[in-house]
């Protein structure tokens, strides 16, 4: 029984004491409850709840029976006027979680969140034949489920809500943003499952929405790199909830590479990598520019043609086998200065992800690769800014908040003033050169409501340069594009993504003779992508959509330049094309041990009139005495199509918890070539669409791999081995003309090749000394065969290409002295290139011609290069306006005079070889950055 005199604080250790403790007390006086008629005047200011209660309790014979902690510290300010208790209980725990029971005239039960009721519902009355009043209570304490979760009182409860005694849903929402306990920035792609099934995946703000039911649930959230958590959350009705996570690895400001803890190990997909631009900034630097891209040259398997080209060769890849995306706009070309900077802001970047062996299902168009950057999210609460000054370059990146917590714009600038450098040196042939690049870029984030949000990005760079006083060389490229992400709900998420991309290159070739001439180039495309994410369940992630792009390519032009000049003009016929595509892809996870990726792409490629296409004799070699025909074909009629379906494939094994096997295939197909005789990137490279007499190329890829983890995630140990095959590759004939060439199919070749490799990584991630080694063996042959002699490269035998590197190691470490002061230093070794020698002369109607050797049966001396480097940060206050940092480096301390190409000059009937080297002698940089 009751002592009336005594107040009972429940601590609530076991639910199952306090349940039957408040069965007991009803299930004895419930026949005499009734309203209470006693009514209550007080006056109270500013007092806590409890105050309020033992007052009620003096004035009047109720005695409460509550526990303490529920009523918190908040004062209170209350005027009861004969009032009925009824009445001053709902005025009291008015905007709180507290629930009251009348047991009789002098007894109040006070509960969080939940009702105590003293009849069964109606449902429950009828299927038991009961019509008497029955005493029973919420789900939140008649509850069933006694898993040892619910059971778990160490897991943090929340309490959403309060029952209402009317309320009829069953279920409620529940939603709200996960940050990153560091740096309070929303995380993405984190995992939320509750204990009834439904789970939800944060979007790009962090936000995240579930259906719960009444009463108990179990919250877990789950990601790479982040902290798994869990909540018991009450929920009586819709609320919100915010999770503020820990990240499950130190970031260490040495570390170049960071990846999510035990993400190489866990995840399906093989042969990705990622690099985080804040994170390579004790690398030590050419010119005193971080680069995002060369920094991936350093990985196994991504190299270069050489010191300063620009262009990147993956896994025994042309160089426009990669699609290199910033913000889902296409980059043509991704260099600035000779290919020595890259044409990515560095300041403006967050990450790159760079798909090498399994490529997602809704990636499309390349070969080889995916590299795509996303640029950094504007800050939406406060102004903040970096600047860079180096040498040769100027970098200044703006955060502006637009409104508060809701758009934000971020606006960066790089530009070179080399240009003055070139004018102030005392050479004459130097001081007459131009060699200047800028880039901007802006990006307005804007968070619409809880399910919508918008994004759009525009990029722009410009590049001029003249080694000679007669030539002026540019090019530029520009993107922009618009992304709307919307929440659906709790399973499903939409993108809209709008994205145009244009690059083109000019030559201005003003001698004051009759031979001067303006020439032009330029590649646009559109791209409208729809992509769809559904979370089925734990076990199925899927994701889907489908994608249009629209090519058109003016293939070059040439003018007069001048009014003295005899060049005829000549414009190339435009070239359009549509390359559409359907993608569906299936995260399955079978096991705790067994994870598969499983993607399906179907792409269909039609070229478009007008156009003039020609017809040459079937199973004879293309040219002009072969030319039966032509073709015309009227604007927008589809001249050919080509189409196929894609697999994008990969599986993970656990061998261990921190040691897993994978295993991926990739089938691919590319639409669009670059026309090159060059052995590195060149501005004057042109694209050249599919068309009758041109295929496009496809590609099948597998590979697999071990990954295993050491002492945590203390070291990463990966070994991966791949084999490529390539259909429909496109190479020259000797001597090919390929610029302005109306007949270009004439001047090109098309046949097979294959790669294959081995790639080691190993990287340490923590400790004052950390970084990576890479090495990887690869090779890559090409064969270009035909029953015609001037369609057989090498008499129809595979060859290596121009890329083909067998040997390559890179070594990136960074020694940290102190808490300001690091060591930091870049080891590089690559086999050289391939390169046709002379290996003799002959004569011909009296004059001397050159003969050379099998294509690429030569190589040029191996490359190897030391870089050295100091940073020094600035003093770690935390209330200061800005914090700084300096980098010294010595790019190529041993002055290595490595090749950049080697060529050939007849001089006085005799041939001689040169060598050209970018940087044959230590390149000392110092470089100051300061961050606000």
């Amino acid at each position: 029984m009751f002592n009336s005199n005594h107040r009972y604080l429940f601590k609530l250790r076991s639910r199952d004491a306090f349940l039957l403790f408040v069965l007991f007390a009803l299930f004895t006086q419930w026949a005499i409850a009734q309203n209470k008629t006693n009514k209550i005047t007080l006056e109270v200011n500013e007092v806590s709840r409890l105050e309020v209660i033992e007052l009620i309790e003096t004035k009047t014979n109720y005695v409460f029976y509550f526990a303490e902690s529920w009523l918190g510290e908040e004062q209170v300010s209350l005027q009861l006027n004969n009032t009925s208790i009824e009445d001053a209980l709902e005025k009291l725990f008015e905007n709180t979680l507290i629930n009251y029971f009348l047991l009789d005239d002098s007894k109040v039960i006070l509960t969080q969140n939940n009702l105590i009721r003293d009849t069964l519902p109606p449902l429950f009355q009828d299927s038991l034949g009961v019509n008497q009043p029955q005493l029973t209570e919420s789900p939140i304490i008649l509850y069933e489920d006694n898993s040892a979760e619910l059971e778990d009182y160490s897991i943090q409860t929340v309490r959403i809500g309060k029952e209402r005694p009317n309320a009829n849903k069953d279920t409620y929402k529940l939603e709200g943003v996960v940050l990153n306990a560091k740096s309070n920035k929303p995380l993405p792609d984190i995992v939320i499952v509750a204990s009834n099934g439904a789970n939800a995946i944060t979007d790009n703000e962090g936000k995240y929405s579930l259906e719960l039911p009444i009463g108990v649930n179990i919250i877990e959230t789950k990601s790479l790199g982040i902290q798994d958590s869990k909540r018991r959350v009450v929920i009586y009705d819709d609320g919100a909830l915010n999770f503020v996570l820990n990240e499950s690895v130190e970031q260490l400001d040495e570390l170049v590479i960071q990846a999510n803890v035990d993400r190489n190990v866990k995840q399906a997909v093989i042969g990705v990598s990622q690099i985080k631009i804040e994170e390579i900034k004790n690398m030590p630097l050419i010119l005193g520019e971080r680069d995002i891209l060369k920094v991936a040259t350093t990985l196994p398997g991504i190299t270069t043609a050489g010191e300063g080209s620009s262009g990147y060769n993956v896994r025994g890849g042309k160089t426009d086998q990669n699609l290199i995306l910033l913000d889902d706009g296409v980059i043509y070309n991704p260099s600035h200065f000779f290919g020595i900077f890259s044409a990515i802001n560095p300041f403006t970047s967050g990450e790159a992800n760079i798909y090498k062996g399994s490529i997602p299902a809704q990636y499309g168009g390349r070969l080889s690769s995916v590299i795509d950057i996303k640029t950094k999210k504007p800050n939406p609460e406060k102004f903040g800014g970096e600047v860079s000054i180096g040498p040769v370059t100027g970098n200044v990146t703006l955060d502006i908040p637009v409104m508060k917590e809701k758009s934000s714009l971020l606006i960066g600038g790089r530009g070179t003033y080399s240009d003055w450098i070139l004018k102030s040196l005392d050479d004459k042939r130097l001081n007459k050169s131009k060699a200047s690049f800028y880039d901007v870029i802006a990006k307005y984030d804007h968070e619409i409501n809880n399910e919508n949000s918008l994004r759009a990005t525009a990029y722009y760079s410009k590049d001029n340069f003249s080694i000679t006083s007669d030539s002026l060389y540019s090019y530029s490229n520009f993107l922009a594009s618009v992304a709307w992400s919307r929440r659906i709900n709790s399973k499903n998420y939409l993108d809209v993504i709008l994205a145009n991309s244009n690059y083109n290159f000019n030559i201005a070739f003003e001698q004051g003779l009759d031979r001067d001439f303006d020439l032009g180039y330029q590649v646009n495309e559109t791209e409208l992508k729809l992509k769809m994410r559904y979370l089925h369940s734990n076990k199925h992630k899927f994701n889907y959509g489908i994608s249009t792009k629209l090519y058109n390519i003016n293939p070059g032009s040439i003018d007069p330049l001048g009014s003295n000049s005899l060049v005829d003009p000549l414009v190339i016929p435009k070239e359009k094309a549509l390359e559409s595509a359907l993608f569906l892809a299936d995260d399955f996870e079978v096991n705790e041990k067994l994870l598969f990726s499983l993607g399906l792409r179907y792409s269909f490629y039609a070229l478009l009139g007008s156009s003039v296409q020609r017809i040459y004799e079937d199973g004879l070699p293309l040219n002009e005495g072969t030319l039966i025909g032509t073709k015309a074909y009227g604007n927008n009629e589809v001249v050919d199509t080509y189409g196929g379906l894609e697999f994008r494939l990969s599986g993970r094994y656990f061998l261990a918890e921190d040691l897993s096997f994978k295993m991926g295939y990739n089938s691919t197909y590319q639409y669009i070539h670059t026309l090159s005789n060059n052995t590195t990137v060149s501005p004057t490279d042109t694209w050249k669409l599919s068309d009758s007499n041109i295929k496009p190329q496809q590609a099948q890829q597998i590979s697999a791999g071990l990954f295993k983890n050491i002492d945590g995630n203390k070291y990463e140990l990966s070994i991966e081995g791949y084999y490529k095959k390539t259909d429909n590759i496109l190479d020259y004939k000797v001597g090919a003309n390929l610029l302005l060439n109306e007949t270009i199919e004439t001047e090109v070749l098309q046949g097979e090749g294959k790669a294959y490799g081995v790639e080691f990584l190993l990287k340490k991630n923590h400790g004052r000394l950390n970084g990576w080694l890479g090495y990887s063996y690869s090779r890559s042959l090409n064969k270009l065969d035909s029953a015609f002699a001037e369609e057989k490269i090498n008499n129809g035998a595979f060859f290596p290409s121009n890329f083909d590197k067998p040997h390559d190691l890179s070594l990136v470490a960074n020694y940290k002295l102190t808490q300001r002061f690091s060591l930091s230093t870049n080891f590089v070794y690559q086999t050289g290139r391939p390169i046709t020698y002379p290996v003799g002369s002959y004569v011909v109607n009296g004059a001397e011609r050159v003969f050379y050797s099998d294509r690429n049966k030569f190589r040029i001396p191996d490359y190897y290069r030391l870089d050295l480097g100091l940073n020094i940060e600035g003093n770690h206050k935390i209330k200061k306006f800005a914090h700084s940092f300096w980098n010294i480096s010595i790019y190529n301390v041993l002055g290595r005079n490595n090749p950049y190409s080697v060529f050939f000059v007849t001089e006085n009937n005799e041939i001689k070889a040169y060598q050209s080297s970018i940087f044959s002698l230590p390149v000392p940089t110092i470089t100051y950055n300061f961050k606000f």
